[in-house]
């Protein structure tokens, strides 16, 4: 028997009303919640009191999400010492409820950002030619930095490096109130040198999908860079080190007597980034509260605005406690208005080179010769070999566009097998060019800059014997493969060449001005060593992180602002030790304000074209632009649309 007719109807009603309904889910994402700071003072308040703040910002969440309870499974970070706030996942109106709170500062979503030596204190005047300490250097005065605490918030550190090594330390600093957290990692350690470490996750959880596992339960550095950057700022001296028999020399921090305290909040990258807000500002609240003098922040993201600015933030307050907070520029350049951490407060630290190269030649079957510069291990026999475009091994299935780049996948073994190929620098790591063409079988890689990367070269420690050579030596030995019939070229091995000149002169990848947040204040503030500093490393990886890549070495040789700004760091825990009622401002402007003269060998008149640099010009005088990193540019008057400047050549 069938349904009555009305009743059919209805029934057809409800099922085509559900079917054209779509239910809509709210989007659940993590925030940071920053309220300001707390009118206590942390050194006096015991565990009872610090979660008496965590209820509070429970009691506060609560209000908005219906019951404390809720609140709690909410919260994932609660900031109690210095920093008042929390982080918790929301959806997004919620988020913005709250944000028009008035005890609220800000409210903004948990990004993430990224990552941003044996000769370089030389170079910087600490010590002479032969490693010799003058009586005069800082060193002396300032006792290499003893009683210093410094800190890096980076992707942890390797407890065995002999950077970290406790011999010849005395107690640890009576200030100290930091821990040796090892979470689940019961091999790591701390000592009289590396006397704290801890890790923060939380946030970097919060964007993941699947739960973490216990292998990032641990400070241990995975990756190398946190243990790269704190032993330059305050690891030991180490006699005896080189990369592959490179650079050898002793390995030191710019502080090598201080103390130093990692905080780990970078992990493997969630699309591209690797370093979360949320972690950020809990290193930041842990550091402040610890003790630490000094702390070195080689990270960044995007220019935002400063409330909403996790390193701004978490800065600010480690100044107001007369914390000295280093901060790295960035390695978006050299295009304009890429620098970040915008912030006064702290200083932010550009990359350029010191007089130290790596040289190795390229030789082409018709004589010509180019220097470039490599760290390979790896050497080639004494005999010409084929040398091919990448473009020109590509597999069929591979574009022009990404072959070029020596991309993975894209090279054939059947037209790569026994040859040099020559590969174009640009989107994929240098690193991964060269295991990308080891892996297809070739015996060497010549790598050549783009038009935009100029002239700066890098020795990088690659998986093969390889040299990376500048934009116009790249584009002769093109024009030689290109115009020969059997195009053949050699590869020499690497060699060290200390007092090169002229240098310093800047990076091309370090990040520029002008301030994009705040354009009254010029950033970067100063410049550093960046480009090919040898510190210690992991041994949990190989030189290049590349998965293919098993050699481990103990120390390496890494370029990028990441690494000058632990010099600074450095140099600012000896200031810390020389002039300990100094403020954090007075320490940046004595850094800033320090030069050194030169003695002028050359001048020369040329005329250019001027190029605007996007500030507003008031007169007729506009600066001018050659692209030659070895030159010192000054602008004279401009007229017509031509300029008269004035190039100097130092000694």
């Amino acid at each position: 028997m069938g349904l009555p007719i009305p009743t059919l109807h209805f029934l057809l009603q409800i099922l085509l009303v559900s079917l054209l309904h779509t239910p809509t889910f709210a989007e659940i994402k993590s925030y940071v919640v920053y309220l300001g700071s707390h009118s206590h003072d942390s050194e006096e308040l015991s565990s009872v009191d610090f979660n008496r703040v965590t209820d509070s910002h429970y009691e506060f969440l609560g209000s908005f999400l219906g019951s404390s309870k809720t609140a709690k499974e909410s919260i994932f970070y609660s900031y109690t010492r210095h920093i008042n706030g929390f982080a918790a996942t929301l959806e997004e109106e919620v988020a913005a409820e709250i944000a028009k709170h008035p005890k609220v500062l800000s409210v903004f979503e948990n990004n993430g950002r990224k990552l941003h030596t044996t000769h370089s204190w030389g170079f910087m005047g600490l010590e002479d030619s032969y490693g010799v300490i003058p009586s005069s250097s800082i060193w002396n005065k300032a006792r290499f930095g003893d009683g210093i605490i410094i800190a890096n918030l980076d992707t942890g550190v390797w407890p065995e490096s002999k950077s970290f090594s406790d011999e010849g330390f005395g107690p640890i600093p009576s200030k100290w109130r930091g821990i040796c957290d090892k979470g689940r990692d019961p091999s790591f350690h701390c000592n009289r040198k590396l006397i704290g470490a801890r890790y923060f996750n939380k946030g970097y959880a919060s964007r993941l999908t699947v739960p973490l596992n216990s292998s990032f339960e641990t400070p241990r550095d995975n990756e190398g860079h946190g243990s790269h950057t704190l032993s330059t700022a305050g690891g030991n001296m180490v006699p005896g080190v080189s990369v592959f028999g490179q650079g050898y020399g002793t390995a030191k921090g710019g502080s090598p007597k201080a103390r130093v305290a990692s905080y780990k909040v970078c992990w493997p990258p969630i699309n591209g980034d690797e370093c979360f807000d949320a972690d950020i500002l809990a290193a930041f609240d842990a550091a402040i509260h610890d003790g630490v003098d000094v702390l070195s922040v080689s990270l960044g993201g995007s220019a935002s605005n400063l409330f909403n600015d996790s390193v701004a933030i978490g800065s600010f307050h480690a100044a107001k406690k007369g914390i000295v907070v280093v901060c790295s520029a960035g390695n978006s350049g050299p295009n304009d208005a890429t620098a970040s951490n915008l912030a006064p407060w702290y200083i932010t630290v550009g990359a350029s080179t010191m007089d130290r190269e790596f040289p190795s030649y390229v030789v082409l079957g018709n004589n010509l010769t180019f220097k470039g510069e490599s760290l390979s291990a790896a050497r080639l026999a004494d005999k010409f070999y084929p040398i091919i475009k990448a473009t020109d091994a590509k597999l069929a299935s591979a574009t022009n566009e990404d072959a070029v780049l020596c991309q993975n996948g894209t090279l054939d073994p059947k037209k790569v097998k026994g040859k040099i190929v020559l590969c174009l620098r640009g989107i994929n790591a240098r690193v991964d060019k060269g295991e990308q063409a080891l892996l297809a079988g070739a015996v060497g890689m010549v790598l050549a800059n783009d038009k935009t990367t100029g002239n700066e070269i890098i020795a990088d420690p690659h998986v093969l014997p390889a040299s990376h050579i500048n934009f116009s030596d790249g584009v002769e030995v093109f024009h030689y493969v290109n115009s020969s019939k059997s195009p053949v070229a050699y590869i020499t091995h690497p060699t060290t060449k200390l007092h090169t000149k002229p240098a310093p002169f800047m990076a091309a990848f370090s990040s520029k001005g002008p301030n994009t947040i705040i354009p009254e204040i010029l950033k970067p503030d100063i410049t550093a060593p960046g480009v090919s500093v040898i510190a210690a490393y992991t041994e949990a990886e190989g030189p290049t992180n590349q998965e293919f890549d098993n050699r481990r070495i103990q120390f390496n040789s890494v370029s990028g602002t990441s690494m000058s700004c632990p010099h600074i760091s450095g140099i600012v825990g000896l200031l810390r030790s020389l002039y300990p009622s100094w403020t954090p401002a007075a320490i940046k402007s004595a850094i800033m304000t320090t030069g050194k003269k030169f003695k002028v060998l050359k001048l020369l008149t040329i005329s250019c074209i001027p190029r605007n640099i996007n500030f507003n010009i008031t007169s007729n005088e506009l600066y001018c632009e050659i692209r030659f990193y070895t030159y010192t540019l000054n602008f004279v008057q401009c007229e017509f649309n031509r300029c008269n400047c004035q190039i100097k050549f130092f000694h």
